[in-house]
């Protein structure tokens, strides 16, 4: 069976988010990767639902009817919070004050970075160990996530904290144990098969880690470009070095003086990797300007990843190998 609901008619999304057991939450995902997670944590007990098609952009996205109706019925949504999914921040302003939020960036144990120096940025409120966020009201007694930022923008510029945190794969390890405890908290009766099923994940996302760690080992001195600022858990978690950014940001494409500079910045890089979802065409122009090898595409979010538990290690293995296939060649 398909998780994402893209491929499903609104009655079988309706028996998907009813079934397994009465006792086991109805749970929705913003993205993948989280989905992937999710999946890996609840095993045989149950489905989570994945909102985002196959393919959509993560950050623009637009619920349609049933995808709203299935939010509606969800005893728990995780995702990864406002700054990576701001159309999820928006329809879970309308959600009844019941339905549990797990915000994976403000989960404790996770390990955030800043666009631009790499420091982890202060936090206004505090997170508890299941992520909820009781900064936005100091009234809230019920433990679930009440901030929902309407008063910001959400056009992932890109400053502040970095989204992309699940890139790194200590912070999913981590998170699959705030997801097993905050399923085990709804569901008591299957606590211990969550915990299981957690444990089991973690070892196979070690496993997955030093794996890519040793594959990536020939390639850290090669400086590279990426068509967004995506990238910089996963280079961070394995020493990697890019060299800079074609855009700058989402909403708009990047100016005259931010391209001359990116060239002068290129002058020691490999290879320059286009990105699902935008157009290559900038990418190989830089490329004929400067020489660079163009790699394969890059996808961070794995909107081409076939929904499912084993989609986060299809997620970085991706990254890895594509990385791997254009920088472990002689210099152009």
């Amino acid at each position: 069976m398909r998780y994402t609901i893209s491929f499903m008619t609104a009655s079988a999304l309706a028996g998907l988010v009813g079934t397994a057991a009465a006792e086991v939450p109805r749970v929705i995902t913003d993205i993948p990767p989280v989905q992937a997670l999710v999946a890996q944590v609840m095993g045989d007990l149950g489905q989570p639902v994945l909102l985002l098609d196959q393919g959509a952009d993560a950050h623009s996205f637009q619920l349609r009817p049933s995808q709203a109706a299935a939010l509606a019925e969800a005893n728990l949504v995780v995702w990864i919070g406002p700054e990576m999914t701001p159309w999820l921040d928006r329809a879970l302003g309308g959600l009844a004050a019941d339905v549990a939020q797990l915000r994976l960036l403000k989960a404790e144990g996770t390990d955030l970075r800043s666009y631009g120096d790499g420091a982890e940025p202060a936090d206004d409120g505090h997170a508890d160990a299941a992520g909820h966020d009781h900064a936005a009201d100091p009234t809230a007694e019920d433990g679930h996530d009440h901030e929902h930022d309407h008063g910001h923008e959400h056009d992932h510029a890109h400053e502040g904290v970095d989204p992309h945190a699940w890139l790194d794969p200590g912070n999913a390890r981590a998170w699959l144990g705030v997801i097993a405890a905050e399923l085990a908290r709804l569901d008591p009766a299957h606590a211990a098969t969550y915990q299981a099923n957690a444990a089991r994940a973690d070892a196979e996302i070690a496993a997955l880690d030093a794996r890519l760690d040793a594959l990536l080992e020939p390639v850290r001195d090669k400086p590279f470009a990426v068509f967004h600022d995506a990238y910089g858990y996963f280079a961070d978690h394995y020493g990697l070095t890019i060299a800079g950014t074609v855009a700058v940001g989402d909403a708009a494409p990047p100016g005259a003086a931010h391209l001359a500079e990116l060239q002068t910045r290129l002058e020691k890089a490999q290879c320059i990797f286009p990105e699902t979802q935008h157009d290559p065409k900038l990418v190989q122009t830089i490329a004929a300007d400067t020489g660079l090898r163009v790699g394969g595409t890059l996808d961070p979010e794995g909107a081409g990843v076939e929904p499912g538990p084993q989609g986060y290690g299809a997620v970085l293995s991706g990254l890895a190998d594509t990385l791997i296939a254009c920088l472990d060649q002689p210099a152009p």
